[in-house]
Formats: C-alpha cells, sequence, structure tokens
C-alpha cells in the first residue's frame, strides 16, 4: 500500500464522470493505496523544517453526488507520502510556478514528485514544441505586430494564441482576407507586452485534434479526437468539441514515441500531446487529461496504464 497526495484542484469542483484526477483516485484506490488531497495554496516551507502541506485523507464513495469522504485532516510533510502527483490544472502562472519551486525543495527533502517540478516549469505547454520543429506546422513566437503580418502574408490562413491559455481560450483563426488581424494582435499581445504563438491554419482539424496519452515513455494505443462543432475551429472538450476515440496511427505512435523517449527521462511520466493531422501543436505536462473518454469509449484502461507506470517508478526508485 502507498501513500499518495494528489495536488489539485478543489475536489467539489470535480466533474467525476469525466475527470482525469478522479479516475486516477479511483484505480489508486482500487488497489489499495491511500489517497489524500490538498491545493497549492496548502503547501509550504518554513525554515528548519520541512515542505508540509495541509491535506485531507479522503475515501472514494462510489456515490455519483457525494463520491469522497474526509477521513482526517492533518499537516504532513510532503517527503512522508510515497508519491506526489502534481494535478493542477493550467494557468501556468507565477502562482503555479511558485508551487513547483515548493514541490521541487520537497523532493530535495526525499519527496517523489509526478510531474517533475522542474520538468513542469521547463516544458511551458505550447513553448515545449520548439524543441521538436520537425513534428510542427509552420509557427511563430512573438511580440512584434509586424512579425504577426508577414507570417499571415506568407501562410494565408494562421491561427493565433496566448501563449498562457487553456481549453482553447483566446484562439482566434484568420483566412486570407486579413479581417480583423490587427484588432486581433493587439488583443492578445496587449500592444507588443506579451508573446503569442502564430501558427498556419491546419485543416485536418476538421478530423479532430487528437490527444495523444504518453505515459513512462509509451503511448496509449487509443487517442482522443477532439471535433469541432458547428462554425468552431476549435477542438477543445472545453469549447464545445466532440470526443471521439480512435486508434493511435502509425506515423502518431512514431512521433509520440519520439517525443516519449526525449522527455520521460526527464521526469515526465504522464504526458499529452495535441496533434492535428501530423503536426504537434501543443504538449500538455501539467494536467493532461482524457483518461475516462478513451476507456469508456474502447475498453482500453488508461488510468491502470498509469498507475502501473507510477508503481514501476516507486519500486525502481526502491519505494
Amino acid at each position: 500500500m502507498k501513500n499518495i497526495l494528489f495536488v489539485a484542484d478543489p475536489l467539489d469542483h470535480f466533474k467525476i464522470y469525466k475527470d482525469t484526477t478522479f479516475s486516477m483516485m479511483r484505480e489508486a484506490q482500487r488497489r489499495g493505496h491511500r489517497i489524500a488531497a490538498c491545493l497549492p495554496q496548502d503547501i509550504q516551507w518554513k525554515s528548519g523544517g520541512f515542505v508540509t502541506a495541509t491535506v485531507q485523507q479522503i475515501t472514494l464513495t462510489g456515490d455519483a453526488k457525494d463520491w469522497y469522504r474526509v477521513d482526517i485532516t492533518e499537516s504532513k510533510a510532503l517527503k512522508d507520502f510515497d508519491a506526489v502527483l502534481m494535478r493542477k490544472d493550467p494557468p501556468f502562472d507565477a502562482e503555479y510556478i511558485y508551487a513547483t519551486h515548493l514541490l521541487e525543495q520537497a523532493e530535495r527533502e526525499g519527496g517523489r514528485v509526478v510531474n517533475s517540478p522542474r520538468a513542469l516549469r521547463d516544458h511551458p505547454e505550447k513553448l515545449a514544441i520548439m524543441e521538436f520543429p520537425q513534428f510542427v506546422t509552420p509557427t511563430l513566437v512573438t511580440r512584434s505586430a509586424q512579425a504577426v503580418r508577414d507570417f499571415h502574408a506568407e501562410h494565408g490562413d494562421i491561427i493565433l494564441k496566448p501563449l498562457d491559455g487553456m481549453g482553447g481560450m483566446g484562439i482566434f483563426r484568420v483566412k486570407q482576407d486579413a479581417l480583423n488581424l490587427g484588432s486581433i494582435v493587439e488583443t492578445l499581445n496587449k500592444d507588443g507586452a506579451e508573446t503569442i504563438m502564430v501558427q498556419r491554419f491546419v485543416p485536418e482539424v476538421v478530423q479532430g485534434d487528437k490527444r495523444i496519452l504518453i505515459i513512462a515513455g509509451e503511448p496509449a494505443p487509443f487517442v482522443l479526437a477532439r471535433i469541432p462543432q458547428g462554425t468552431e475551429v476549435r477542438g477543445n472538450l472545453a469549447a464545445g468539441g466532440k470526443g471521439v476515440a480512435q486508434p493511435l496511427t502509425a506515423r502518431n505512435r512514431e512521433i509520440a514515441e519520439t517525443i516519449g523517449r526525449v522527455l520521460a527521462p526527464r521526469g515526465l511520466l504522464l504526458i499529452g500531446l495535441d496533434v492535428i493531422g501530423d503536426s504537434v501543436t501543443e504538449i500538455n505536462v501539467t494536467s493532461p487529461t482524457c483518461f475516462q473518454e478513451i476507456t469508456e469509449q474502447t475498453g482500453f484502461d488508461v488510468p491502470a496504464m498509469f498507475i502501473d507506470a507510477l508503481e514501476a517508478t516507486l519500486r525502481a526508485q526502491g519505494r
């Protein structure tokens, strides 16, 4: 039996019918592990002591509404857990970064944090694709409005997005006519104050923005294609996209294995690739999702694959 702490969003905000963190908790409890939860703001460090958190030891009840029971609330050193899973959703803001520093200190004290706090900081989800240009659609990262206009003139049909967005928020498409391009750039980059990403539009998005899950360097055999609905260009489930599970294609497997071989040794046990056609658009490492949707539609147990990998990692470290 292992003691596993989930650093996550408030439990009362979980939508357990689709929440990936919940599915991890359920599989861990099914195997006999003890689970606890806390918020990032519950973590603290005081000189002369250890990184601690006010945590709730919980038991999942199996009820759809009152889905957990708090057994005890206590202050506990993070090093005393067998594993600490960082599952806080973006935004990847200053407070998120501060939390990773506290978690990294917990590692120095002997704790085991998944994903690695340093790797979380080193791989912001939109910018991490720069390391793999062979898999990326033509992309520009800039503050310059003129550079955006030049990129549009070259490619004609483009997508603009903020670097700190999530769930499809703040994504714009500008076609050949350049309608509202100037206004969109001003809105996103705040007159040159903030960096944005611009990418050539990938028309295969109509077939779905695919989420590929990589666990311990190995891709799951099924992906979730998030298909835009109506007039939307965004496939994100949070933006109304329809999730359809599909087998992993040979080309997507090649992409995922290549990226997994590079990133897994850096402490990224779980990665969520976003792929349109054969182009990687994001590398999600903070809180990748889609476990439940893939499992329900295909029968392949993604939470079990993840907990298998977590247990193997802990065994390798002598925990």
